[in-house]
């Protein structure tokens, strides 16, 4: 089995080989927020490369397995962990459930799309943690649905505290991370892939997001 600080850092060196993550701290990026940012994050880019595809399905299912007991469903929120979150459902022979932002407009006007019962123990499967909110939001869904949230596990997070402080305080819902913004600016050292420099601006935007490039 492999350990929690191997997996950060293996998963982080995956984000950067396939470019699932780029970091630009000298050209930043401009997210739909509006912050701006040396860094971008787009993990559906995983699902292009198989084995490591299948290294991510694994490292889910050995987080789930260690932390969470006798669960009876995977959801995935939509649209980034849809697919990892049926991979891992199909894994563990569970049903699953996706998640929507909001409820459909049309038809059955449906948040969430699949079949589970009242009660049932669920994991929410996630891309991507930046604020944290509408990742609480989705479990949020589930649970005024019925069902029993007992956690949530995403491939990357960015570390906010204040994402950390919305899941510690506002939910209690325990939350474990493939990796995150930490161990994937040391694996870029690492592999020399910023400079020395450059880690002080990225560490400096990690604490600062909201100030950072004004």
């Amino acid at each position: 089995m492999t350990d929690m600080n191997t997996i950060e850092k293996q998963v982080a060196a995956y984000l950067l080989e396939i470019g699932a993550v780029q970091l630009r701290p000298d050209e930043p990026f401009t997210w739909a927020s509006g912050l701006k940012a040396p860094i971008y994050c787009d993990n559906r880019k995983l699902l292009s490369y198989p084995e490591i595809r299948t290294r991510i399905c694994d490292f889910t299912v050995q987080t789930i397995e260690e932390h969470f007991k006798n669960i009876d469903v995977i959801a995935g929120v939509a649209t980034g962990a849809i697919a990892l979150g049926a991979l891992v459902a199909d894994r563990m022979n569970k049903p699953f459930i996706y998640i929507r932002p909001v409820p459909k407009d049309h038809g059955m006007g449906n948040q969430i799309e699949g079949v589970f019962k009242r009660g049932d123990r669920i994991v929410v499967i996630e891309d991507l943690i930046s604020t944290g909110k509408s990742s609480l939001a989705s479990a949020a869904a589930v649970t005024a649905a019925g069902g029993l949230v007992e956690g949530m596990v995403a491939i990357f997070s960015y570390n906010f505290t204040s994402a950390r402080r919305e899941f510690e305080i506002h939910s209690g819902l325990e939350l474990y991370t493939l990796s995150n913004y930490d161990a994937l600016i040391e694996t870029a050292v690492e592999k020399n892939l910023i400079s020395a420099d450059n880690l002080d601006v990225l560490r400096e935007w990690r604490y600062r997001p909201e100030e950072w490039g004004k």
